[in-house]
């Protein structure tokens, strides 16, 4: 294990190219005194009441509306992020933080059992420290979905964040002392994956969340079963959004495109495979083609900006390796877009005729890239959309919604949308299936991902 920091991360202006920030490597022996101190700091913060708590978030809440404007420029300055969207995000962690601090007792509160004995119940317990490795592409969005119910159950985190994004991860550690939060609570950690292991071989540590791609998951969660920890995997998705042939085409069009090429089309839950029932396919292209031609594509930093720039050059290599490919291979390209020399530039693309063994088929477009097919029936698009590694999300649009529901109930995902597309909610659970993760982050169900669920029975 490596002692001594021998280089630094660098934070880049994906618009402008421009160094914004170097960051020195923590050492291991710094890593451990930072789990230390969360151990320490567990021991206060989950003796304190809910309520208790719960002003904390609360304040939170506040100075993340208070400086949303702050936050939103600092994340697209470190990703690209469209400003609108980038406000947006910091407004929905302000949601987050009130929405635990109003439910997080009653989602914990002791549930009695009915049995043959004097009392039996359910008790639930924070579990100590927890990691959160969270990604790039929602720097403040994913910090806070775990954050908010973890804390609020009483465990206390470390935070490895992207190394794209750590002026974002320096400023939400500072947000949390400023809302009051004991230093302890809340830490954030600058380090190399190869510190992952350690950390999570340390007795202090009893869990961790990820969300990220399924290599990193996959690796994350051999260490976390390796250590008989906890995890919860939120990972890569390639959503399908299906349009049978009564459905609202131009609602589904302007939906398709909105959730396909928010965030410049780096998110997981995006619609990523447009599956069409044959009898509407080319009137929905067209709208579709309409759509995207009409979405202002420039400087992030302009609020009438809708597409802006991709986070990484990397992530472009991948993007337009994928449909190169893919066309290669035979697939139709009806809207020629791809990237831009010497920008982070990627202008969005459609592909049709995509066959299995494609990359276009079988793997996550992780940008701005819609793949296109186009079904006889209802039948085709269930089993289309089932065909993939992927089980994130999906959208169904009809107008007949019991017919929608019951082709929900066959799609293997864990999140369909019906007649909208698909976005996580502080209120409903979120996560996948498949290669798309492990266990659920929000709703009841995301508190109890980090707590100890005792029983006790007296006679």
């Amino acid at each position: 294990m490596n002692t001594e920091s021998l280089y630094q991360f660098q934070t880049i202006n994906p618009f402008t190219n421009k160094v914004l920030g170097s960051y020195k490597l923590m050492t291991w022996e710094h890593v451990k005194q930072k789990i230390d101190e969360g151990h320490k700091g567990f021991q206060i913060w989950s003796k304190l009441t809910f309520l208790q708590r719960a002003t904390y978030f609360y304040k939170l809440a506040i100075l993340l509306r208070e400086r949303k404007e702050e936050y939103g420029a600092l994340i697209t300055s470190e990703m690209g992020k469209p400003i609108v969207q980038a406000v947006a995000e910091v407004e929905k962690c302000a949601w987050v933080c009130e929405y635990y601090a109003d439910n997080a007792a009653n989602f914990l509160e002791t549930q009695s059992i009915n049995t043959e004995f004097a009392k039996s119940y359910l008790s639930y317990q924070p579990l100590g420290v927890i990691l959160q490795i969270m990604p790039w592409n929602f720097p403040f969005w994913q910090v806070f979905r775990f954050a908010a119910p973890a804390l609020m159950a009483g465990n206390t985190t470390l935070l490895k964040h992207a190394p794209n994004v750590l002026g974002c991860a320096e400023a939400i550690e500072q947000l949390f002392m400023d809302a009051g939060f004991s230093q302890e609570v809340f830490q954030q950690l600058v380090i190399p994956v190869d510190l992952v292991e350690p950390i999570l071989e340390d007795a202090y540590v009893h869990g961790v969340a990820l969300t990220g791609s399924v290599q990193a998951g996959s690796a994350v969660g051999a260490i976390a079963g390796k250590n008989i920890k906890r995890c919860v995997l939120e990972l890569g998705g390639s959503d399908a959004f299906i349009v049978l042939e009564d459905a609202n085409l131009e609602a589904a069009a302007k939906d398709a495109v909105a959730s396909r090429m928010h965030n410049t089309g780096q998110t997981c839950i995006s619609a990523k495979r447009f599956i069409v029932v044959a009898a509407v396919a080319k009137r929905f292209k067209e709208l579709v083609l309409s759509e995207i031609k009409a979405l202002p594509i420039g400087n992030p930093s302009n609020p009438e900006t809708r597409i802006g720039v991709m986070a990484r050059p990397d992530l472009i290599q991948n993007l337009d390796r994928q449909v190169r490919k893919s066309v290669e291979m035979g697939a139709v390209l009806e809207l020629k877009g791809g990237a831009e020399e010497g920008s982070n530039y990627y202008y969005p693309q459609l592909l049709s005729n995509i066959q299995k063994g494609m990359p276009a088929y079988d793997e996550e477009l992780f940008g701005p890239a819609i793949a296109f097919f186009e079904v006889e029936n209802e039948e085709q698009a269930v089993h289309l959309a089932n065909d993939t590694v992927f089980g994130l999300g999906a959208s169904i649009w009809s107008s007949n919604i019991e017919r929608a529901e019951q082709l929900a109930l066959k799609l293997d995902v864990g999140a369909v949308a019906i007649n909208k597309f698909l976005q996580s909610d502080p209120r409903i659970p979120f996560g996948g299936i498949k290669q798309s993760g492990i266990g659920r982050e929000l709703g009841a169900l995301g508190i109890l991902e980090f707590v100890n669920t005792k029983s006790v029975t007296i006679v």
